[in-house]
């Protein structure tokens, strides 16, 4: 095939999709990829630059063709989020995906201590992953390990957090935006925020917002991409792809 004939998905597009809540960054990819299949009539590679948890929504970037070679370009970008923790409880997964555990008392923490707090953990630091994440070990994903209840410690990695900006705070609430590099957790800055505080943090709501100049204001819907299958579904014009 030459380039002339490459179809514009094939010779490379990008996409920002705003990622809905309990949807996997896997499910986002599936449905372009299907959708740009139907354009196309041939099989187009797809793939994302930086997953999001199902827990979490915002901003996506889904590269197709020639263009899935930039990945690792988009994926080393700072990054923008948005959030709350709570305050004086834990869970093992650092959010709601696991229920959470009693902490210590946090009524006594003062505003100076929450923003001390964020201070600390602003500019180069050390960050644990959180047992649920992605990170292989033994050529295994380490939530494997923590959905099996085994035990597993990971090393620590050098992250960058530019910003860390407390937004409201209406204990056990406090919300908050964050700008880091790459490789930052921020169900890790939750877990670890509460643990300086000694009333453990987890994470109840994240959005991502920005990934270097791209954000979430300029994406779209995973409902734009949608076809229509009149053979298996003729009376539904506006069925969507399967997640």
């Amino acid at each position: 095939m030459t380039e002339q004939a490459l179809h514009p998905l094939e010779a490379g597009q990008v996409f920002l999709v705003d990622k809905p809540l309990t949807w996997t960054s896997f499910n986002v990819v599936s449905r372009l990829r299907n959708w740009a299949r139907h354009q196309t009539g041939r099989k187009v590679k797809t793939g994302h630059a930086g997953t999001l948890d199902p827990l979490a929504t915002g901003l996506l970037i889904v590269c197709t063709g020639k263009f899935t070679k930039r990945i690792e370009e988009f994926q080393a970008k700072e990054k923008e989020y948005t959030g709350t923790l709570v305050l004086g409880a834990r869970t093992k997964s650092c959010d709601l995906e696991t229920e959470p555990e009693p902490g210590g008392a946090y009524e006594g923490i003062s505003e100076e201590q929450l923003l001390a707090a964020a201070r600390h953990f602003t500019g180069d630091i050390q960050q644990v992953p959180p047992v649920f994440s992605a990170v292989k070990v033994d050529g295994k994903r380490a939530y494997q390990f923590a959905r099996a209840d085994k035990e597993l410690e990971l090393e620590a990695k050098n992250i960058h957090i530019e910003v860390f900006e407390l937004t409201r705070i209406a204990l056990p609430e406090v919300d908050f935006r964050v700008v880091c590099g790459k490789g930052t957790y921020i169900r890790s800055l939750a877990r670890d925020f509460g643990d300086y505080l000694g009333c453990g943090a987890y994470l109840s709501a994240l959005r991502r917002t920005r990934i270097g100049n791209f954000r979430v204001q300029d994406a779209q819907s995973v409902d734009d991409f949608l076809y229509i299958s009149r053979l298996s579904r003729p009376n539904d014009e506006t069925a969507p792809l399967s997640k």
